[in-house]
């Protein structure tokens, strides 16, 4: 289910030294920055997900299991799927992690990974994943 890489998605924040975690079946992105200063900061993530022809309704279905099986990640506060209002088939995730280290698990819980193997079987491709550092917000507590 989660094994070796099929593809490396877009991070330009990411160094060579990063770590890696498996997320959805077969892709993985980089989980740390050794640039990043302060491992108690807040981490936020953007990722763009391509259904695969024919499969935006059977993806869609599978977002919305992978939201309830974020519930056993106590340190992931905000996890939010959007979909593209232009393009078919394309869903954005914001993602918001209290520190560096409960990104670090993100994925690892027996739930989490059955979503993301179902997830990750009905992409187009590898998810763009954007690694940032949240600054300022209305509505969060930053």
């Amino acid at each position: 289910m989660l094994g070796e890489s099929k593809a490396q998605p877009r991070n330009s924040a990411t160094s060579s030294a990063q770590l890696e975690t498996p997320v959805l079946s077969g892709y993985r992105f980089p989980m740390s920055n050794e640039s990043s200063s302060d491992s108690s900061a807040k981490v936020s993530l953007i990722a763009k997900l391509t259904a695969a022809e024919g499969n935006a309704a059977e993806l869609e279905a599978a977002l919305h299991a992978l939201i309830d099986a974020a519930d056993e990640e106590s340190g992931l506060e905000i996890y939010s799927v959007h979909r593209d209002a232009e393009v078919a088939g394309v869903y954005y995730f914001f993602e918001l992690y209290s520190d560096q280290g409960s990104l670090d698990v993100h994925g690892k819980g027996d739930a989490m990974k059955a979503a993301m193997g179902a997830v990750g079987g009905l992409l187009g491709g590898a998810p763009e994943i954007h690694r940032m550092t949240p600054v300022v917000a209305k509505g969060m507590n930053l």
